[in-house]
Formats: C-alpha cells, sequence, structure tokens
C-alpha cells in the first residue's frame, strides 16, 4: 500500500522457502515491498525489525521459534507489529497474542486473510 511516495515493508520470516516466495509474490502484487528470513537469527542478524512495517512470522522455525523472536524484539522493546502463521493448537494462538501479535493465522490460512491482517498491522495510514 503506497503512502506518499513510500510503500510499506513487509518481512516474512519462515522457514519454508516456497512459502516465503508464495508470501512474498502474493504482497508484491499488493504493492507493498517484502524481503524474506530463512531463520529468526537471520532477521535478527540484520536487524531487519528496524526497516520492516511489519513481520510475518512462522511459529515452527529452526533455532529460535516465532513465539521466542516475539519475546526478544518485546523484551527489547522493538515494536514491529507481528503477523504469527502456525499450524499448531490454541496454546500457540493465545501466547502470541497474549505477547501482542497482531494477528495469528492457522496454516494453511488465505491469501486475501492474510492481506487483512497485513493492512490491521499497518493502520490506517497503510504503513505504522
Amino acid at each position: 500500500m503506497r503512502h506518499g511516495d513510500s510503500v510499506a515493508k513487509i518481512a516474512v520470516v519462515d522457514d519454508d522457502e516456497a512459502v516465503r516466495q508464495a508470501i512474498s509474490s502474493l504482497l508484491q502484487s499488493a504493492g507493498y515491498q517484502c524481503k524474506v528470513y530463512a531463520s529468526a537469527e537471520l532477521f535478527i542478524g540484520v536487524c531487519a525489525w528496524q526497516q520492516a512495517n511489519c513481520a510475518i512470522v512462522d511459529f515452527r522455525l529452526p533455532g529460535l521459534n516465532g513465539l521466542e523472536l516475539q519475546r526478544m524484539l518485546n523484551e527489547k522493546r522493538h515494536s514491529v507489529p507481528i503477523i504469527m502463521v502456525s499450524a499448531y493448537d490454541d496454546r500457540v494462538r493465545a501466547e502470541a497474542l497474549e505477547q501482542g501479535a497482531v494477528a495469528v493465522l492457522g496454516k494453511p490460512f488465505d491469501g486475501e486473510a492474510l492481506l487483512a491482517a497485513v493492512r490491521s498491522a499497518l493502520g490506517p495510514s497503510g504503513r505504522e
């Protein structure tokens, strides 16, 4: 979504390359910039939360999982809105929302549901 001359930047953190590419293509077709990361450690290592307006994070990641990444960012007071993606139980959903996730989407999820969650995360201006 455009706001002035800027485009919202969305980070996708997922260890499945096909999922990263599918989400990236969907987001780019909706007018967002997208950067993908295969792990939470890569996302952290390049300080991606500082550039991202929103992050779509898979719960099940090698190394730090999505909830651990969310907890770490909260502890460091980094406020990038997170959309958690999980094929797992309601415990993951409840914990992610309790930690401040904007949305938790169950796998498989609908592209429109993801775009609606991104719009919600970015707020009325289309950017946070």
